[in-house]
């Protein structure tokens, strides 16, 4: 008899294979978007004893003149505001006057404006001088800055004046006495690493956004201006006491179209190089200042043999500000005694709010 096979019927629960799944679309990645980059704002107090080159620093890092600058002591009396604007940041650099003992009223309010800055900055950067040997007035700058919470950073300038081996003994002293966040050896003058000065202080700023527009470079006025100029070449004249004895205040500034009345003489610009033709008119400011010193000899020295000296202080100014203004200036200028200005709250609230 034939074997027969059994065939296995399928159960009636058996399940069916599994379709093949459909692969899922996968979700784009999200668009990595560049960071923000950090902006950074913030104040930075210049403070040194007098004469460790706090304007010529100021006047380097923006590129141009804003303070003036002597040999004398206490040539900067009043807080100066720079303002560099970058595409990293704005700092706002403020050059203070030197820090002394105050002896007379001019003297406290000129250390007032170092301990308003002091209170007010993000960073302060102490100048010291690299030729000069520490003493006492160092030791009482110190003092003032153990009051202070933020940052400081030690620049000892005049590097490029000092054998290199003198450097490293200051850097040793300084760190010693103080927890300084950065210390830096520069030259003001020669630009020596100034560019690693604005890198670190840049890092050390707070973010935040600008405070003044791109074309702001500082907020002292023409009048402020003007009387700096014209105390600049007064003190590169004069010596002893007298730098001390002298202000300048600005009696008026007037701007006027002064017409053309003679015909363009031989050697004259010509027309289209800028010159003037017969009657057009040019535009003339007109600056009358009072320089103020204490005494009556003070006046004299000032003045000089038949007017000589005020004479040439006025034609350096003049040229100076003609500079500024771009055409032509009148200065007259009139030495005047006021006795004890230094200690007068009139005068000095005058000569002050000449800053505007």
């Amino acid at each position: 008899m034939p074997r027969t096979t059994k065939t296995k019927t399928p159960a009636k629960n058996a399940t069916k294979p599994a379709a093949p799944k459909k692969p899922r679309a996968k979700k784009a990645a999200p668009k990595k978007t560049a960071p923000k980059p950090v902006f950074k704002t913030g104040y930075v107090a210049l403070i040194g004893r007098p004469n460790t080159g706090k304007s010529t620093l100021l006047n380097a890092l923006l590129g141009q003149k804003l303070a003036i600058v002597s040999d004398k002591p206490q040539t900067t009396r009043i807080s100066i505001l720079g303002i560099k604007t970058t595409d990293k940041g704005q700092t706002i650099f403020i050059d203070n006057p030197g820090i002394h003992k105050p002896l007379h009223t001019l003297n406290k309010r000129m250390m007032n404006f170092v301990y308003s800055s002091l209170e007010t900055s993000d960073v302060v950067c102490l100048l010291v001088d690299a030729t000069e040997k520490f003493g006492h007035g160092d030791e009482y700058v110190l003092e003032i800055l153990r009051r202070v919470k933020t940052p400081v950073f030690l620049l000892i300038n005049k590097v490029d004046i000092v054998r290199k081996d003198t450097v490293l003994p200051i850097i040793g002293r300084y760190n010693a006495l103080f927890p300084f966040r950065e210390i830096i050896p520069i030259s003001a003058l020669k630009g020596v690493n100034l560019d690693v000065l604005e890198g670190l202080l840049t890092a050390a700023l707070p973010e935040a956004e600008k405070i003044y527009s791109d074309e702001e470079v500082s907020d002292q006025s023409e009048r402020f201006l003007f009387a700096e100029i014209i105390r600049e070449k007064i003190l590169s004249k004069v010596t002893q006491e007298l730098p001390f004895v002298t202000a300048v205040y600005i009696e008026a500034i007037e701007k006027k179209e002064q017409p053309v009345r003679d015909y363009p003489r031989s050697g004259a610009v010509p027309l289209e190089d800028g010159g003037m033709n017969f009657g057009e008119s040019r535009p003339v400011t007109l600056v009358r200042a009072s320089i103020f010193v204490e005494k009556d000899n003070h006046r004299k020295i000032v003045i000089g043999r038949h007017g000589s000296l005020v004479k040439q202080i006025g034609i350096e100014a003049r040229r100076e500000i003609e500079e500024y203004v771009g055409h032509k200036v009148y200065l007259d200028l009139q030495v005047r005694v006021r006795e004890d200005w230094r200690n007068s709250e009139d005068v000095l609230d005058l000569i002050e709010g000449q800053k505007g």
